[in-house]
C-alpha cells in the first residue's frame, strides 16, 4: 500500500550524527523537512531484533509512536565472512558504551589473524514507518575487503578498513559524493527513492 508522508515532515530515528547527515544528504531532492530523533530527546530504543531490517523497523516505530510523525530508522553495519558475518547486526555494540571504532576495527582485525579471507559486505535496512504502525523496509548491501592498517579520514564507523568491490581505495578516503553513489546507504535509498518518487 502507497502512503504519502503528511506534511513532508520526516524524522530520522538515529543518534548518530554521521549516519543523520548522510540520510539527509539523500533524501535533500525531495523537499522533505527532516529532523533527528535525537532533536526530540528521545531514547534510543533497545535493538532486540535478530537482522538489520529487524531493528530499522524497531527504530523506526518507535521514533513515529513518539512523534507522531512519520520516521525513517536504519540499520547497517559490516558483515565479516571469515568471522561468520559478525560484527553484524552488533556492528556499533563492538564500538563500546563511546562508540569508539578505532576498538570496533582493532577488534575486527584481532579476530581475523592471520586468515587470507579479508571478504566482507556493509549491509543496510531503512524502514519507513508511519504513527499507525505501518512500515516498509528496503535493503541494499555492498561486497569488499578488509585492508589493515585504517586509511582515510572520512566517512565514519568501520569506513577506514572497508574497501568496495572495483576500487583501492577505502569508504574513509572517497570524496563523500562517490561514496553516495555506490554505498549500501544508497542501494536501500535507490528503493526508497522509487518509494517516495510513486507515493
Amino acid at each position: 500500500m502507497k502512503r504519502d508522508i503528511p506534511g513532508r515532515k520526516l524524522v530520522i530515528a538515529s543518534h548518530n550524527p554521521g549516519k543523520v547527515r548522510e540520510i539527509a544528504d539523500l533524501l535533500a531532492p525531495f523537499d522533505l523537512e527532516v529532523t533527528s530523533a535525537a532533536n526530540f530527546g528521545l531514547p534510543e530504543p533497545e535493538e532486540t531484533g535478530t537482522t538489520f531490517a529487524a531493528n530499522a523497523e524497531l527504530k523506526a516505530r518507535a521514533s513515529a509512536e513518539a512523534t507522531g510523525l512519520t520516521a525513517l530508522a536504519d540499520d547497517s553495519g559490516l558483515s565479516v565472512r571469515a568471522l561468520d558475518g559478525a560484527p553484524g547486526i552488533y556492528s556499533a555494540r563492538w564500538a563500546g558504551p563511546d562508540k569508539d571504532f578505532t576498538v570496533a576495527m582493532e577488534r575486527v582485525e584481532r579476530e581475523l589473524g592471520d586468515t587470507s579471507d579479508r571478504g566482507a559486505a556493509f549491509i543496510c535496512a531503512l524502514a519507513l514507518a508511519w504513527p499507525d504502525g505501518t512500515t516498509e523496509v528496503f535493503e541494499g548491501r555492498i561486497e569488499g575487503t578488509l585492508t589493515w592498517p585504517p586509511r582515510g579520514t572520512r566517512g565514519f564507523g568501520y569506513d577506514p578498513i572497508f574497501v568496495p568491490e572495483d576500487d583501492t581505495r577505502t569508504f574513509a578516503e572517497m570524496d563523500p559524493a562517490e561514496k553516495h553513489a555506490i554505498s549500501h546507504r544508497a542501494r536501500a535509498f535507490a528503493q526508497l527513492v522509487d518509494r517516495l518518487r510513486a507515493g
